[in-house]
């Protein structure tokens, strides 16, 4: 019987058979092994160890449930890996790497890297980088940027003097997002700066063509009525006006700036990516009022995303001069 709530989830778990199985399950739900190095479907199980030997003779013809996933070649067991998944995707305001590391008896360094890794299996496949978008012909998108890092007023003196120079916005970091009103679902990605040609191409590559896209009257907007129905709102005056605004987005950034403020107290911009993909699954998949999403159910699908996704601990702290997946 699957587990509906955290603490079934612990007892499920703890048992390496039900681990096994339900990973087995997703890796391959038609119920044929298959091993990974060479494609033979006919593998042996090591009841003794909890996993699988190819019959094949070559090198690696051994491989557990984790392989393949966002999970391999970590010391850490299933037993912690799942009930990890299952608090990031169900407690709405995060859970830090401190916590986690109290509650399932790692280091905090380990949680920290167990939390990003699972970030990559949060985030969507289509993002930002396929044809896939959102809108179409009488549908309303919001878009809106966010300004991301601390209070102004808390500048050091000699770095607002810095800032003001050379007209960044307080050091902090840039991040557009739209909203498909039908959908229910948030799209964001962090941008180096706010030009025009900036916003203006990521509306393009993400919105379908003949949308209406509701913003505000920032000038970065001001040529999308020649692909788009464009209305918007100054907040100068108002923030709605019918059906026109942006609040949808506004109570987005206030849930992720909570989150950000509240429970991870300082992020890292080269990390600010991977906790946008984290809120921005949670918020997608929250379900509403007629349509619920159980915790069970988000759990599940977050681990149907899992697979054929790596990020090494030199890719998570920069060490490879990589930028974020």
């Amino acid at each position: 019987m699957k587990p509906k709530t955290l603490q079934q989830a612990v007892q499920y778990f703890s048992d390496p058979d039900n681990c096994v199985n339900y990973m087995a399950a997703k890796r391959w739900p038609n119920g044929i092994v298959t091993c990974p190095t060479c494609g033979r479907q006919d593998a042996t199980f090591l009841k003794s160890q909890n996993k699988w030997q190819c019959k094949s003779a070559h090198a690696k013809r051994q491989f557990s449930a984790k392989i393949g996933t966002i999970f391999e070649d970590s010391p850490i067991g299933l037993d912690k890996w799942l009930v990890v998944v299952w608090m990031l995707t169900n407690c709405k305001n995060g859970v830090s790497s401190y916590e986690i590391a109290k509650a399932i008896g790692v280091t905090q360094k380990s949680a920290w890297f167990m939390l990003h890794r699972i970030r990559l299996g949060l985030k969507e496949q289509h993002g930002f980088t396929t044809p896939t978008k959102i809108g179409g012909d009488g549908s309303e998108v919001e878009v809106d940027e966010a300004f991301i890092g601390g209070k102004a007023k808390n500048t050091h003196r000699a770095k607002a003097k810095k800032y003001a120079e050379s007209g960044s916005h307080h050091g902090k970091t840039i991040v557009i997002g739209m909203l498909d009103r039908d959908q229910r679902k948030i799209r964001a990605k962090v941008l180096p700066n706010v030009q025009r040609e900036t916003l203006q191409n990521e509306v393009l590559s993400n919105v379908k063509f003949g949308s209406k896209v509701y913003t505000d009257n920032s000038y970065g907007y001001d040529l999308l009525h020649s692909r788009y129905v464009h209305e918007f709102v100054n907040h100068a005056i108002s923030y709605v006006n019918g059906q026109v605004h942006t609040n949808g987005l506004e109570n987005f950034w206030s849930l992720l700036k909570r989150n950000l403020r509240g429970t991870y107290v300082a992020v890292e911009p080269f990390h600010l990516d991977r906790y946008l993909d984290e809120q921005i699954f949670r918020y997608n998949n929250r379900g509403d009022r007629k349509n619920k999403v159980t915790d069970s159910e988000r759990f599940d699908l977050a681990m149907s995303q899992i697979f054929n996704k790596r990020l090494t601990f030199a890719e998570v702290t920069g060490k490879d001069n990589a930028t974020p997946l």
